[in-house]
């Protein structure tokens, strides 16, 4: 199985960013726990982050293209905007799992929208890091 960890703006900025909301691990932190967890589990994982949507939606179609069987996207705040995620990941079908590591659902009335929950066969939010290892277990498992 091959897997896409997609995350989107200012989550390469984790460990100084709100730290209050977000922790104090980095991402090399996160990256470190998800592909120890993928190992264990002899999951092939990619990482992506970039704090630009066109890029976000080249590796989400590139996915498809590199026959990537899941993807776990965070797409940061672009979650509540782009409609272009949202084409991206119905075009190319590919079982998504989108994960928030904030309770998005607690905080800001625009954080309401996720155009992203719309095409994601599950989301997680407010379980930190843990979360993906929640999304990664749910598309290996399924």
């Amino acid at each position: 199985m091959k897997l896409l960890i997609l995350n989107g703006p200012n989550l390469n900025m984790l460990g100084i960013r709100e730290p209050d909301i977000y922790g104090k691990s980095t991402y090399n932190d996160l990256i470190e726990m998800i592909g120890n967890h993928c190992k264990t589990l002899g999951v092939d994982v990619e990482f992506k982050q970039s704090n630009h949507e066109g890029d976000l939606v080249d590796y989400i179609q590139a996915a498809y293209f590199d026959k990537v069987d899941g993807i776990v996207i965070n797409p940061g705040a672009y979650t509540h905007t782009s409609v272009a995620l949202l084409d991206a990941l119905k075009a190319v079908q590919i079982p998504a799992v989108e994960v928030h590591i904030s309770k998005v659902d607690e905080r800001e009335d625009f954080r309401q929208i996720s155009y992203v929950s719309k095409i994601a066969k599950k989301t997680i939010i407010g379980k930190g890091f843990d979360g993906y290892i929640e999304a990664v277990d749910f598309l290996t498992q399924g």
